[in-house]
């Protein structure tokens, strides 16, 4: 069979149509796609010993001839052995398949075979359990450093290194993109060889090699793509504003600014007065007067003769900026609307038609603002709240409605500088990394499974004083299979706390799967003082501020990343209230207590956003990928640094020479650059 790298997997042998819809949610339907599939670990075949001298409960390759017919047994229901004795001139070992029948037919006595697995002993014989294995004469994934993919339920690490490896015949079919001067350069392996030794490497060397290549090659695409995202809007004219005294605005702030937030109101005022777009996110710990600097950028615009937008994620929180905001900036004549979906239809019209007539100066909603029937007289800022809930391309729709209007956005989620100039790669970066005085920081607390009933005591001490009580949970629902396995579930531990733990109080519940209205009811009766224990999904780490919660417990806390626990704890601290995190695990692994004591000891999110990005690395650092922005196969932007800064410089160099890629030369990058940001809206317009 002719193979080339357009030929569907269809055409494998083995591939079905069944098996075909599974590898196409792993993004699997063509030989190309296959060979830029990269392993996400390997595990090192090379090691071979004989029975005797085996190394008890290492992994090892042991050639050995079968010296039985294999046996079948059925143990019970849903548990089948099969057994036999292989043999070296060494010694002989007894081999135990748990639940793999077909073994009973493909091994055959008198044959000689590789088995890859650990050597035990158990009374004086040596075992193995479950070993791979393959004939002598045909080994494949034997004597090697195997390739270990990420896999989808029905599809095997074996079937994929299978494809993967018919694949590679089609290696030197791949056009190389790299022009040679910037793989010598750089020192770049070939694509070929790229690809070849990424799959599976000849040696660690081979690897490093492929591995350098194409994470460069990753970085360089990436680097290209948001270089032109810069370039397109720095060509673009924006309004240039004139700046009030800041004095002006701080006569209207009930709190001294800090330091952190002057420094970024002068950022953010150059940004405004230089004719040029602002494009700028704005990072802060929880509770560090973010919207205080956004309602500056607002009074800035609005004192220019413009509008201001506020895109919040929920209601309630666009509820709660519509109320601060109004408070601060009604004094200064500034006049505030509320634009959500749970509105009445009559109030909606209204709050459209005097944004329409310039009756409005700030706005302040939801995803509504976006949809087609909102107009806006003259939009000329934009800030959008928890960034990384709405994404590139819903940012784009709300500026579209305004004649190149200033954008700034605003996450309280702490990311590394590095990560961030990556993600947000179009946007100029502000920190505010210093929270107001005064604030009480909260008491955080490592509390195992046997302590349970002491936190329960707690909770109920907190409601008695009047607090409220936030129980988060890492599932909706129970799983007694998978990785849900042991987890606690929302709807039951909620039927549970409303049945056995505290039935007197009011017990609320909150997830995902609620339609948006009932959600909405939920959070707005909890701020409301309604419910006194609300137990949730992490649904509630953005979007609900009650001064009055108190405490915060977090069930299997070791399933979460550190910067989301962090987010969770500053759902409380809000108020004038002593406030408390407990986490609660039963974690038996060290890496994982310690993990948790990182957050106990410290409140400063950008060294837990540090710490998380070397203990999980980039690929979890959200839990979700970003919307429309590329997503890496390789590259660790936390440990590719160096990587990095020598792709962005490559980018710059090239162009700088050719700034649109229009020569032919150049034809291949830009086609990649385009494939790379294909989610991304309007990159090349």
């Amino acid at each position: 069979m002719d193979v080339t790298c357009g030929t569907p997997l269809t055409d494998f042998p083995g591939v079905g149509e069944a098996r075909a819809k599974k590898l196409e949610k792993l993004g699997l339907t063509t030989v190309d796609s296959l060979l830029h599939y990269y392993p996400r670990d390997y595990e090192d075949r090379r090691q071979y010993a004989t029975i005797q001298d085996a190394p008890l409960g290492v992994r090892v390759c042991v050639a050995a001839i079968a010296a039985e017919r294999p046996r079948l047994s059925y143990v019970r229901r849903g548990l089948t052995l099969v057994q036999l004795k292989a043999a070296d001139q060494t010694g002989i070992v007894y081999i135990t398949f748990f639940n793999q029948d077909y073994v009973e037919k493909a091994i055959r006595q008198g044959e000689e075979y590789i088995f890859f697995g650990a050597v035990e002993e158990q009374n004086r014989r040596r075992t193995m359990t479950n070993p791979v294995f393959e004939r002598v004469s045909s080994r494949n994934f034997t004597g090697c450093i195997m390739p270990v993919y990420p896999l989808t339920a029905g599809i095997g690490n074996h079937l994929l290194a299978s494809l993967a490896r018919r694949a590679l015949t089609c290696a030197g079919q791949v056009p190389e993109t790299l022009p040679s001067a910037l793989r010598q350069t750089h020192q770049l392996a070939g694509v070929e060889f790229a690809l070849q030794n990424i799959h599976f490497p000849a040696d660690e060397e081979a690897l490093s090699l492929a591995r350098r290549r194409l994470t460069f090659e990753e970085l360089f695409y990436l680097s290209i793509g948001l270089a032109l995202l810069k370039g397109r809007r720095g060509g673009r004219k924006g309004s240039a504003f004139s700046v009030p005294e800041r004095e002006a605005f701080l006569a209207l702030l009930p709190f001294a600014p800090t330091q952190a937030q002057v420094r970024v109101m002068d950022e953010i005022a150059q940004d405004l007065a230089s004719g040029r777009p602002m494009n700028r996110l704005l990072q802060g710990d929880v509770g560090s007067g973010k919207t205080a600097v956004a309602a500056y950028a607002a009074w800035v615009a609005i004192r220019n003769g413009f509008q201001a937008a506020l895109m919040a994620p929920t209601e309630v929180l666009a509820e709660q900026h519509c109320k601060s905001l109004t408070a601060l900036l009604r004094p200064a004549g500034v006049r505030v609307g509320l634009l959500t979906g749970g509105l009445a239809a009559a109030e909606k019209r209204r709050v459209r038609q005097e944004l329409a007539q310039g009756e409005l100066d700030l706005v302040i909603g939801t995803h509504a603002l976006i949809s087609e029937n909102v107009s806006f007289h003259n939009l000329g800022l934009i800030v959008a709240d928890e960034q990384h809930r709405f994404g590139v391309a819903q940012r784009a729709a709300l500026a579209a409605k305004g004649v190149v209007p200033h954008v700034l956005v605003m996450s309280a989620t702490p990311i590394p500088r590095t990560l961030a100039l990556i993600i947000y790669g179009d946007l100029d970066v502000s920190v505010i990394d210093q929270l107001p005085p005064g604030r009480t920081p909260v008491e955080t607390y490592v509390v195992r499974e046997d302590k349970r009933q002491r936190m329960y005591n707690f909770v109920r001490r907190q409601v008695e004083e009047g607090r409220q009580v936030y129980l988060i949970c890492p599932a909706v629902e129970e799983d007694g299979s998978g990785e849900g396995a042991g987890l606690q579930s929302v709807k039951q531990y909620a039927d549970r706390l409303r049945t056995e733990v505290f039935p007197d109080l009011n017990v609320g519940l909150l997830h995902g799967k609620l339609r948006p209205r009932e959600k909405e009811a939920v959070m707005a009766a909890f701020a409301a003082g309604e419910i006194q224990v609300l137990v949730a999904t992490t649904v509630v780490e953005v979007g609900v501020d009650v001064p009055n919660a108190s405490l915060i417990a977090v069930e299997n806390a070791e399933r979460f990343g550190l910067s989301q626990l962090h987010q969770l704890r500053g759902r409380v601290g809000r108020g004038k209230h002593l406030s408390y995190c407990v986490l609660l695990t039963g974690a038996q692994n060290i890496d994982s207590l310690r993990r948790l004591r990182v957050l106990a000891s410290t409140t400063d999110g950008f060294r837990i956003a540090e710490e998380d990005l070397k203990l999980r690395g980039p690929g979890d650092f959200f839990g979700r990928r970003q919307h429309g922005l590329p997503q890496m196969k390789l590259a660790d932007l936390a440990g590719d640094t160096r990587l990095l800064s020598q792709a962005q410089q490559a980018a710059r160099q090239l162009l700088d020479d050719d700034p649109t890629l229009s020569r032919p030369e150049h034809r291949l990058i830009l086609a990649q650059v385009r494939q790379l940001f294909a989610e991304t809206p309007d990159i090349f317009n």
